[in-house]
């Protein structure tokens, strides 16, 4: 693992095992004013992430020790932090398989740094703009506590990935309304086209998994909407 010198700006963890990629997006993200660290393998990004909290990861697929897909799943049952992922694969169904995990985002290699800063940012910023609207949202029997990130339904706390906990926020701000994929792809994830609409599908699916199958209601063709009573 090794460290950057100067500490500005939020701190992003780099998984890559590829030297002249990780080399090439650290730099970039310093570029942009963030800390950067950087990890080459499975384990030593786990413990990456556990000694330094970063506010968010960038995340390769194919590591060596164990994937990045298990990196993942053990950084996420640790600490809720956004994620991320590159993939190397254009299969759909390895990229559902990352957002299943806790990945809140992915690029497909090869990319350009114009578009990797740019998701980076829309990430953070997603994450700022539900903590600044604070206060707490009862639906039904959902509670959830903006401040503090934590979300309750029927008594039970159940742990939310970042992104899963800002789709959670914006159907809950309009219980029982029909939102359109293609509109939640662009006011949550920041997307300005439908190209990814399945990665709405597949954070839908892993709330049902956690709250309830009940919790967010199909419109076939349209959209969901949060049906908690």
């Amino acid at each position: 693992m090794e460290h950057s010198q100067q500490r500005t700006g939020r701190r992003i963890l780099v998984v890559e095992d590829e030297p002249t990629i990780a080399e090439s997006v650290a730099a970039r993200l310093r570029a942009e004013g963030f800390t950067v660290d950087l990890a080459h393998n499975g384990p030593a990004a786990v413990a990456a992430a556990e000694d330094l909290d970063p506010d968010l990861v960038v995340l390769d697929v194919m590591l060596p020790g164990f994937d990045g897909l298990e990196v993942c799943r053990r950084i996420q049952a640790r600490r809720s932090v956004p994620v991320l992922m590159l993939t190397a694969r254009t299969d759909e169904t390895d990229v559902l398989v990352g957002l299943g995990v806790g990945a809140d985002d992915y690029l497909t290699k090869p990319f350009s740094m114009r578009v990797l800063t740019a998701r980076v940012h829309a990430l953070l910023r997603r994450v700022e703009r539900t903590a600044e609207s604070g206060a707490t949202l009862v639906v039904g029997d959902l509670r959830i506590d903006i401040d503090q990130r934590r979300v309750w339904r029927a008594d039970a706390e159940t742990q939310l990935t970042p992104l899963e906990f800002e789709l959670l926020v914006h159907l809950a701000r309009r219980p029982r309304t029909v939102l359109a994929r293609e509109r939640l792809l662009s006011e949550v994830w920041g997307w300005a086209d439908a190209s990814g609409t399945r990665a709405v599908d597949s954070h839908v699916k892993a709330l049902r998994r956690k709250l309830g199958a009940d919790l967010i209601r199909t419109v076939h063709g349209v959209g969901y909407a949060l049906e908690a009573r």
